[in-house]
Protein backbone atom coordinates (compact mmCIF):
# COMPACT_ATOMS: atom_id res chain seq x y z
CA UNK A 1 0.00 0.00 0.00
CA UNK A 2 0.97 3.74 -0.85
CA UNK A 3 2.75 4.90 2.55
CA UNK A 4 0.38 7.96 3.25
CA UNK A 5 2.27 11.04 2.96
CA UNK A 6 0.69 14.19 2.36
CA UNK A 7 1.12 17.76 2.01
CA UNK A 8 0.21 20.52 4.29
CA UNK A 9 3.09 19.34 7.53
CA UNK A 10 3.78 23.08 8.41
CA UNK A 11 4.32 21.45 11.93
CA UNK A 12 8.09 20.34 10.69
CA UNK A 13 8.55 23.41 8.70
CA UNK A 14 7.05 26.24 10.20
CA UNK A 15 8.00 29.44 8.78
CA UNK A 16 7.97 28.19 5.23
CA UNK A 17 5.22 29.04 2.65
CA UNK A 18 3.40 26.25 1.88
CA UNK A 19 2.49 25.30 -1.74
CA UNK A 20 2.59 21.49 -0.99
CA UNK A 21 -1.63 21.46 0.50
CA UNK A 22 -3.39 23.02 -2.12
CA UNK A 23 -5.96 25.23 -0.06
CA UNK A 24 -8.34 28.42 -1.32
CA UNK A 25 -5.39 30.98 -2.09
CA UNK A 26 -7.52 33.56 -0.44
CA UNK A 27 -7.72 31.72 2.78
CA UNK A 28 -10.68 31.17 5.05
CA UNK A 29 -13.23 33.90 4.62
CA UNK A 30 -13.34 35.96 8.14
CA UNK A 31 -17.33 35.11 7.94
CA UNK A 32 -16.20 31.22 8.62
CA UNK A 33 -13.74 32.21 11.61
CA UNK A 34 -16.13 33.79 13.09
CA UNK A 35 -18.99 32.18 12.90
CA UNK A 36 -16.42 28.62 14.13
CA UNK A 37 -15.47 31.65 17.04
CA UNK A 38 -19.25 32.42 18.12
CA UNK A 39 -19.89 28.60 18.28
CA UNK A 40 -17.41 28.18 20.82
CA UNK A 41 -19.65 29.34 23.89
CA UNK A 42 -21.98 26.42 22.72
CA UNK A 43 -20.03 23.41 22.93
CA UNK A 44 -20.82 22.66 26.50
CA UNK A 45 -23.64 20.97 24.11
CA UNK A 46 -23.21 17.99 21.72
CA UNK A 47 -23.33 18.55 18.28
CA UNK A 48 -26.94 18.18 16.51
CA UNK A 49 -26.62 14.81 15.38
CA UNK A 50 -28.47 15.44 12.75
CA UNK A 51 -26.72 18.09 11.43
CA UNK A 52 -30.17 19.73 9.94
CA UNK A 53 -28.93 23.29 9.86
CA UNK A 54 -25.94 22.03 7.70
CA UNK A 55 -27.33 19.56 5.51
CA UNK A 56 -30.43 22.08 4.81
CA UNK A 57 -27.86 24.57 3.35
CA UNK A 58 -25.67 22.08 1.90
CA UNK A 59 -29.08 21.03 0.08
CA UNK A 60 -30.12 24.44 -0.99
CA UNK A 61 -26.14 24.85 -2.12
CA UNK A 62 -25.83 21.54 -4.22
CA UNK A 63 -29.24 21.46 -5.14
CA UNK A 64 -29.89 17.58 -4.36
CA UNK A 65 -32.76 16.59 -1.98
CA UNK A 66 -31.58 16.39 1.44
CA UNK A 67 -31.83 12.55 1.89
CA UNK A 68 -28.81 12.46 -0.74
CA UNK A 69 -26.59 14.12 1.66
CA UNK A 70 -24.02 12.52 4.05
CA UNK A 71 -21.47 14.91 6.31
CA UNK A 72 -18.05 13.45 7.64
CA UNK A 73 -15.00 14.75 9.88
CA UNK A 74 -13.28 15.67 6.14
CA UNK A 75 -13.24 13.80 2.91
CA UNK A 76 -11.21 11.26 4.54
CA UNK A 77 -13.91 9.96 7.04
CA UNK A 78 -16.38 9.81 4.33
CA UNK A 79 -13.87 8.03 1.54
CA UNK A 80 -13.49 5.64 4.77
CA UNK A 81 -17.56 5.70 5.65
CA UNK A 82 -17.91 4.29 2.27
CA UNK A 83 -15.45 1.71 2.11
CA UNK A 84 -16.67 0.40 5.71
CA UNK A 85 -20.88 0.70 4.71
CA UNK A 86 -19.97 -1.34 0.92
CA UNK A 87 -17.22 -3.66 2.24
CA UNK A 88 -16.13 -3.97 -1.90
CA UNK A 89 -14.24 -6.98 -2.57
CA UNK A 90 -12.50 -5.43 -5.88
CA UNK A 91 -12.54 -1.94 -6.68
CA UNK A 92 -10.65 -0.07 -9.42
CA UNK A 93 -8.39 3.01 -8.94
CA UNK A 94 -6.00 5.33 -11.26
CA UNK A 95 -2.23 5.45 -10.47
CA UNK A 96 -1.28 8.15 -9.71
CA UNK A 97 -4.21 9.24 -7.28
CA UNK A 98 -4.76 10.22 -4.28
CA UNK A 99 -3.57 7.42 -1.30
CA UNK A 100 -6.66 7.50 0.42
CA UNK A 101 -8.68 5.66 -1.79
CA UNK A 102 -6.74 2.25 -1.55
CA UNK A 103 -6.50 3.25 2.18
CA UNK A 104 -9.47 2.97 2.77
CA UNK A 105 -10.83 0.19 0.41
CA UNK A 106 -7.59 -2.33 1.74
CA UNK A 107 -8.76 -1.44 5.07
CA UNK A 108 -11.45 -3.93 4.58
CA UNK A 109 -9.85 -6.13 2.93
CA UNK A 110 -10.74 -5.22 -0.85
CA UNK A 111 -8.56 -5.91 -3.43
CA UNK A 112 -7.23 -2.72 -5.52
CA UNK A 113 -6.89 -2.79 -9.45
CA UNK A 114 -4.41 0.03 -10.70
CA UNK A 115 -4.93 1.70 -13.51
CA UNK A 116 -2.02 3.01 -14.73
CA UNK A 117 -2.41 6.49 -16.31
CA UNK A 118 0.88 7.37 -18.96
CA UNK A 119 2.73 10.45 -19.21
CA UNK A 120 2.67 10.07 -23.11
CA UNK A 121 -0.65 11.43 -22.89
CA UNK A 122 0.32 13.85 -20.31
CA UNK A 123 -1.71 11.85 -17.80
CA UNK A 124 -5.26 12.25 -19.25
CA UNK A 125 -7.28 9.27 -18.75
CA UNK A 126 -8.07 7.64 -22.04
CA UNK A 127 -11.04 5.87 -23.58
CA UNK A 128 -8.94 2.50 -23.32
CA UNK A 129 -9.88 2.90 -19.49
CA UNK A 130 -13.37 1.93 -20.51
CA UNK A 131 -12.34 -2.19 -21.28
CA UNK A 132 -10.91 -1.70 -17.62
CA UNK A 133 -14.21 -1.78 -16.75
CA UNK A 134 -15.28 -5.57 -15.75
CA UNK A 135 -18.02 -7.23 -14.28
CA UNK A 136 -15.90 -8.72 -11.19
CA UNK A 137 -15.68 -5.20 -10.18
CA UNK A 138 -17.56 -3.72 -7.10
CA UNK A 139 -16.72 -0.23 -7.39
CA UNK A 140 -14.81 2.75 -9.89
CA UNK A 141 -13.18 5.46 -7.94
CA UNK A 142 -11.93 8.65 -9.95
CA UNK A 143 -10.63 11.91 -9.00
CA UNK A 144 -12.03 14.71 -10.97
CA UNK A 145 -9.27 16.66 -11.58
CA UNK A 146 -7.67 14.11 -10.49
CA UNK A 147 -4.91 14.63 -7.76
CA UNK A 148 -1.65 14.95 -8.30
CA UNK A 149 -2.52 15.68 -11.70
CA UNK A 150 -5.04 18.35 -11.65
CA UNK A 151 -5.64 16.91 -15.37
CA UNK A 152 -9.63 16.34 -15.64
CA UNK A 153 -12.02 13.36 -17.24
CA UNK A 154 -13.64 14.72 -20.49
CA UNK A 155 -17.28 14.75 -20.03
CA UNK A 156 -17.94 12.39 -23.03
CA UNK A 157 -15.77 9.94 -21.80
CA UNK A 158 -17.04 10.78 -18.01
CA UNK A 159 -20.96 9.94 -19.81
CA UNK A 160 -19.25 6.54 -21.18
CA UNK A 161 -18.10 5.59 -17.47
CA UNK A 162 -21.17 6.06 -16.30
CA UNK A 163 -22.91 3.44 -19.13
CA UNK A 164 -20.21 1.17 -18.46
CA UNK A 165 -20.47 1.03 -14.90
CA UNK A 166 -24.45 0.28 -15.17
CA UNK A 167 -24.14 -2.30 -18.00
CA UNK A 168 -21.45 -3.88 -16.12
CA UNK A 169 -23.52 -3.28 -12.38
CA UNK A 170 -20.37 -1.39 -11.28
CA UNK A 171 -20.57 1.28 -8.69
CA UNK A 172 -19.02 4.63 -9.49
CA UNK A 173 -16.87 6.51 -6.53
CA UNK A 174 -16.42 10.41 -7.61
CA UNK A 175 -14.11 12.88 -5.80
CA UNK A 176 -14.94 16.32 -7.25
CA UNK A 177 -13.05 18.44 -4.38
CA UNK A 178 -11.50 20.29 -7.08
CA UNK A 179 -13.90 20.91 -9.32
CA UNK A 180 -14.53 24.37 -7.35
CA UNK A 181 -10.62 25.92 -8.71
CA UNK A 182 -11.93 24.99 -12.34
CA UNK A 183 -13.51 27.54 -15.07
CA UNK A 184 -16.68 25.50 -15.39
CA UNK A 185 -17.14 23.58 -12.57
CA UNK A 186 -21.01 23.27 -13.38
CA UNK A 187 -20.41 21.69 -16.97
CA UNK A 188 -18.23 19.14 -15.13
CA UNK A 189 -19.82 17.63 -11.94
CA UNK A 190 -21.74 14.24 -12.61
CA UNK A 191 -24.68 15.75 -9.93
CA UNK A 192 -27.58 15.53 -12.33
CA UNK A 193 -26.66 12.34 -12.86
CA UNK A 194 -27.29 11.34 -8.96
CA UNK A 195 -31.20 10.62 -8.85
CA UNK A 196 -31.34 8.35 -12.41
CA UNK A 197 -27.70 6.27 -11.42
CA UNK A 198 -28.43 5.80 -7.67
CA UNK A 199 -24.81 3.91 -8.13
CA UNK A 200 -23.09 7.01 -8.05
CA UNK A 201 -21.43 8.63 -5.04
CA UNK A 202 -19.80 11.91 -5.52
CA UNK A 203 -17.16 12.99 -2.75
CA UNK A 204 -17.10 16.97 -1.70
CA UNK A 205 -15.35 19.07 0.87
CA UNK A 206 -15.21 22.57 2.32
CA UNK A 207 -11.50 21.63 2.72
CA UNK A 208 -9.50 23.09 -0.40
CA UNK A 209 -12.59 25.45 -1.24
CA UNK A 210 -12.82 27.72 1.86
CA UNK A 211 -9.36 26.73 3.38
CA UNK A 212 -10.85 25.00 6.28
CA UNK A 213 -8.20 21.90 6.39
CA UNK A 214 -8.03 22.25 10.49
CA UNK A 215 -11.64 22.26 11.03
CA UNK A 216 -12.67 18.72 9.06
CA UNK A 217 -15.77 18.99 6.82
CA UNK A 218 -16.56 16.82 4.04
CA UNK A 219 -19.38 15.66 2.47
CA UNK A 220 -21.05 13.28 0.06
CA UNK A 221 -23.88 12.97 -2.09
CA UNK A 222 -25.64 9.71 -3.42
CA UNK A 223 -29.14 8.77 -4.07
CA UNK A 224 -29.03 5.40 -2.53
CA UNK A 225 -30.44 5.99 1.01
CA UNK A 226 -29.78 2.04 1.68
CA UNK A 227 -25.65 3.07 1.45
CA UNK A 228 -26.47 6.17 3.39
CA UNK A 229 -28.22 4.37 6.43
CA UNK A 230 -25.12 2.11 6.02
CA UNK A 231 -22.37 4.75 6.32
CA UNK A 232 -24.06 6.55 9.04
CA UNK A 233 -24.10 2.91 11.19
CA UNK A 234 -19.90 3.09 10.52
CA UNK A 235 -19.16 6.31 11.95
CA UNK A 236 -19.04 7.75 15.31
CA UNK A 237 -22.20 9.78 16.75
CA UNK A 238 -21.75 13.62 16.79
CA UNK A 239 -18.75 12.93 14.46
CA UNK A 240 -19.06 16.71 12.79
CA UNK A 241 -18.46 19.45 15.38
CA UNK A 242 -20.69 22.18 16.60
CA UNK A 243 -17.95 24.69 15.14
CA UNK A 244 -17.17 22.65 11.77
CA UNK A 245 -21.05 22.76 11.66
CA UNK A 246 -21.20 26.42 11.68
CA UNK A 247 -18.61 27.04 10.07
CA UNK A 248 -20.12 25.54 6.86
CA UNK A 249 -23.21 27.15 6.95
CA UNK A 250 -21.30 30.56 7.03
CA UNK A 251 -19.24 29.02 4.06
CA UNK A 252 -21.75 28.06 2.30
CA UNK A 253 -23.05 31.89 1.79
CA UNK A 254 -19.64 33.00 0.60
CA UNK A 255 -20.41 32.67 -3.45
CA UNK A 256 -18.28 35.68 -4.35
CA UNK A 257 -14.99 34.56 -2.44
CA UNK A 258 -15.14 30.69 -4.30
CA UNK A 259 -15.79 33.12 -8.02
CA UNK A 260 -12.94 35.44 -6.77
CA UNK A 261 -10.66 32.39 -6.16
CA UNK A 262 -11.61 30.88 -9.30
CA UNK A 263 -10.77 33.94 -11.16
CA UNK A 264 -7.26 34.24 -9.29
CA UNK A 265 -6.49 30.44 -9.71
CA UNK A 266 -6.45 30.79 -13.80
CA UNK A 267 -4.53 33.74 -13.99
CA UNK A 268 -1.75 32.37 -11.36
CA UNK A 269 -2.03 28.81 -12.98
CA UNK A 270 -1.40 30.10 -16.21
CA UNK A 271 1.68 32.50 -14.53
CA UNK A 272 3.03 29.45 -12.59
CA UNK A 273 2.72 27.25 -16.22
CA UNK A 274 4.66 29.75 -18.37
CA UNK A 275 7.22 30.44 -15.51
CA UNK A 276 8.08 26.31 -15.17
CA UNK A 277 8.37 25.76 -18.52
CA UNK A 278 10.46 29.00 -19.11
CA UNK A 279 12.69 27.25 -16.61
CA UNK A 280 13.28 24.12 -18.15
CA UNK A 281 10.29 22.10 -16.36
CA UNK A 282 8.06 19.88 -17.87
CA UNK A 283 4.66 21.09 -16.86
CA UNK A 284 1.26 19.43 -17.08
CA UNK A 285 -2.09 20.17 -17.65
CA UNK A 286 -3.44 20.99 -14.90
CA UNK A 287 -6.91 22.74 -14.47
CA UNK A 288 -6.96 22.72 -10.57
CA UNK A 289 -5.53 24.56 -8.08
CA UNK A 290 -2.41 23.55 -8.25
CA UNK A 291 0.39 22.06 -10.68
CA UNK A 292 2.11 19.19 -11.45
CA UNK A 293 5.43 19.41 -12.84
CA UNK A 294 8.67 17.23 -13.95
CA UNK A 295 12.01 18.16 -12.82
CA UNK A 296 15.51 16.90 -10.79
CA UNK A 297 15.68 14.72 -7.86
CA UNK A 298 15.60 16.56 -4.63
CA UNK A 299 13.70 19.57 -5.37
CA UNK A 300 11.96 19.77 -2.26
CA UNK A 301 14.29 19.31 0.50
CA UNK A 302 16.99 22.37 -2.19
CA UNK A 303 13.62 24.44 -1.45
CA UNK A 304 12.91 24.36 2.28
CA UNK A 305 16.20 26.80 2.80
CA UNK A 306 14.55 29.28 0.70
CA UNK A 307 11.47 28.99 2.45
CA UNK A 308 8.95 27.29 0.45
CA UNK A 309 7.23 23.94 0.14
CA UNK A 310 5.91 21.59 -2.37
CA UNK A 311 4.79 18.46 -2.50
CA UNK A 312 6.54 15.59 -3.02
CA UNK A 313 4.96 13.11 -5.53
CA UNK A 314 7.78 10.24 -5.96
CA UNK A 315 5.19 8.12 -3.20
CA UNK A 316 2.36 8.00 -5.63
CA UNK A 317 1.92 4.86 -7.60
CA UNK A 318 3.15 5.07 -10.82
CA UNK A 319 5.29 8.02 -10.20
CA UNK A 320 9.19 8.39 -9.20
CA UNK A 321 11.61 10.72 -7.98
CA UNK A 322 11.40 13.90 -10.09
CA UNK A 323 7.74 14.68 -9.73
CA UNK A 324 5.84 17.48 -7.83
CA UNK A 325 2.91 19.61 -7.24
CA UNK A 326 2.83 22.87 -6.22
CA UNK A 327 -0.20 24.85 -5.01
CA UNK A 328 -1.74 27.95 -6.87
CA UNK A 329 -0.89 30.56 -4.63
CA UNK A 330 -1.04 34.38 -4.48
CA UNK A 331 0.74 36.27 -7.38
CA UNK A 332 3.91 37.01 -4.71
CA UNK A 333 3.67 34.14 -3.29
CA UNK A 334 3.74 32.44 -6.67
CA UNK A 335 7.02 34.59 -8.04
CA UNK A 336 8.48 33.72 -4.54
CA UNK A 337 8.72 29.79 -5.71
CA UNK A 338 10.00 30.72 -8.81
CA UNK A 339 12.57 32.63 -7.63
CA UNK A 340 13.48 30.26 -5.65
CA UNK A 341 13.16 27.51 -8.72
CA UNK A 342 15.52 30.04 -10.72
CA UNK A 343 18.22 30.42 -8.23
CA UNK A 344 18.14 26.69 -7.70
CA UNK A 345 18.39 26.14 -11.44
CA UNK A 346 21.19 29.04 -11.62
CA UNK A 347 23.45 27.65 -8.65
CA UNK A 348 23.36 24.05 -10.49
CA UNK A 349 24.68 25.15 -13.64
CA UNK A 350 27.39 26.75 -11.78
CA UNK A 351 30.72 24.99 -12.93
CA UNK A 352 32.58 23.47 -10.33
CA UNK A 353 35.53 25.23 -9.07
CA UNK A 354 36.78 22.70 -6.45
CA UNK A 355 40.84 21.30 -7.93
Amino acid sequence: MVKSVHGGDVYRHPGVIDFSSNMNPLGTPESVIRAAQESMTRIVHYPDVRQEKLIRALSGYEKVPEGYLFCGNGAAEVIFAYAWALRPKQALILAPTFAEYEQALQSVGCRVRLFPLREADGYRLTADFLNAITDDLDVVVLCNPNNPTGVPVEMELMKAIIRTCRTRGVRLFTDECFQDFCEDPERMTIRNYLKEEPEIFILKAFTKRYAMAGLRLGYGMTADAGLLSQMRAAVQPWNVSIPAQEAGVAALREEGYVERARSIVKQERAYLKASLEKLGFRVFDSRANYVFFKGEKGLCEKLLPYGVMIRDCSNYHNLGEGYYRAAVRLHAENEKLIEALGMLRKNSEKPDKRI
